[in-house]
């Protein structure tokens, strides 16, 4: 958190902040495409297993910034505060 914390202490406090999501076209070509979203949200998250699926006691804690398509964005937001079922 510290990191980026000192990384936005170091911009202009009117700058917009955006996520940038930079993925492959496909596969077999070099060319990339880039996807601009502002963030919306911020989300505490803790694991509860790691990335081969196995359970984990006390995860490290991740701090999610949320953007995207508002629709899109709308929807994680409400099925993430669903209760348990």
């Amino acid at each position: 958190m510290h990191e980026l914390i000192d990384i936005l202490n170091d911009q202009p406090p009117e700058a917009e902040v955006e996520l940038a999501i930079i993925a492959p076209v496909d596969g077999d070509s070099d060319d990339i495409t880039v996807d601009r979203y502002f963030v919306d949200g911020v989300l505490p998250w803790q694991d509860s297993e790691d990335d081969d699926g196995a359970e984990i006691e006390d995860g490290e804690l991740s701090i999610w910034l949320v953007g995207g398509e508002e629709g899109d964005v709308n929807a994680f937001l409400d099925a993430i505060e669903q209760p348990d079922a």
